[in-house]
């Protein structure tokens, strides 16, 4: 993900109330959540322009018609693949992607799965179009738009999470009915993936998964858990739109208007977008958000099943925690996980780039995720 440049105004739409948030200084939540918030927009660490080869650099240069005279690199984001803007010497801007089709080649698929899908979302979405892609040197390259834009402030300001929340509304709403060009793709299911990927309260309490450390709350709730969970691929199964699939703080922009964009595409998928939102808002656990009533009164929950919201909670909760495990030791890289709904994490302290694997942050993230949800969780269930 990286910073990018409106092109076309979407839809307006209208604007829910401003999100009830604590006074400044406030921490968070009591109730055992102590993960430390993860600084999203400073989590990747990447190969920087000149890092690229030589042959690579000159193909990418030749696409673009002009010498590259400054390349900024993506600092948000979780993967070791190239993320930048590029300037050229005539003023034209772009925001290049580039995966080793040797080491990385998942990155190369995701960046072509995303090319995909925002040339088919519907125009006038806040969204990046793409322009071209490549092949070159054994990398592959993508070019999209590029958004002047940041990643929205945590704690969650209240006008940056107003400007997300409406222009969520705004994605759910072109989605609720899958446009054939994008069903046409053939995405995956929701509901298949979280029988597969996300069910996770029921392999630890099986004794296939190592239960992960639990906030005091939790320790004795695997039943809650387990049946909580068990119900998102049912829920999932009954809703016929589309969703992001992994709509986190890292993958939206705000634009120097206060205008929100939505990155990262390549985990599309059907589902019910109340999934997409709970995924979302968790990361205004710690900062003592209203959550409950920003969710509940939502456009893209509505008509949500009155337990959808703590049945994501359960699921991301365990996908994340166990996903997190131990954690890593020093100079070790996790592997990402290519689950909708995954990422990777925080941190700011130097590290080389793992040219296969996500950043060497990424436990920190999941502990971080998986402990809001939880958190947010126990807090609507009465847990002690």
């Amino acid at each position: 993900m990286a910073p990018q440049s409106p092109r076309t105004p979407g839809r307006p739409v209208p604007s829910h109330p401003g999100p009830a948030l604590p006074a400044p200084g406030r921490s968070g939540h009591d109730g055992g959540v102590s993960a430390t918030l993860p600084p999203y927009h400073r989590t990747a660490v990447r190969p920087d322009w000149r890092d690229l080869p030589d042959d690579l650099r000159e193909a990418v240069t030749a696409r673009l018609g002009a010498t590259v005279v400054t390349a900024r690199t993506a600092t948000a984001g979780f993967t070791g693949g190239f993320a930048a803007v590029l300037e050229t010497a005539t003023g034209e801007r772009i925001f290049v992607k580039a995966a080793d089709l040797a080491r990385q080649r998942h990155l190369a698929d995701w960046y072509a799965r995303e090319l995909s899908v925002l040339d088919r979302l519907p125009a006038g979405l806040p969204v990046p179009r793409p322009h071209w892609a490549l092949a070159a040197a054994g990398w592959y390259a993508v070019g999209l738009d590029a958004l002047d834009g940041r990643t929205p402030r945590l704690p969650w300001e209240p006008a940056e999470l107003t400007a997300v929340l409406d222009g969520y509304a705004e994605v759910a709403a072109a989605l609720a009915v899958p446009p054939p060009a994008l069903t046409a793709l053939g995405l995956p299911r929701l509901a298949d993936l979280a029988r597969t990927d996300i069910l996770w309260w029921g392999e630890v309490a099986a004794g296939r998964e190592p239960v992960p450390p639990l906030p005091p709350q939790a320790r004795h709730r695997l039943p809650e858990l387990v049946a909580l969970e068990s119900r998102l691929p049912g829920y999932a199964a009954a809703t016929p739109g589309l969703v992001h699939g992994d709509l986190r703080v890292d993958n939206v922009l705000l634009d120097p208007a206060g205008r929100a964009w939505f990155c990262d595409w390549n985990w599309l998928c059907h589902g019910p977008a109340w999934f997409d939102l709970a995924g979302l808002l968790i990361t205004g656990y710690a900062a003592g958000v209203d959550l409950d009533t920003i969710f509940a009164t939502h456009p893209a929950a509505a008509g949500a099943p009155p337990d959808a919201l703590d049945v994501t909670l359960a699921a991301l909760a365990g996908y994340y925690l166990t996903a997190a495990g131990p954690p890593p030791v020093a100079g070790t890289s996790p592997a990402a996980g290519p689950l909708p709904a995954a990422g990777t994490s925080p941190g700011g302290q130097a590290a080389a780039p793992d040219p296969a694997g996500a950043s060497p942050l990424l436990w920190a993230h999941r502990r971080f995720s998986g402990e809001q949800a939880l958190g947010w969780l126990a807090a609507r269930q009465g847990w002690r």
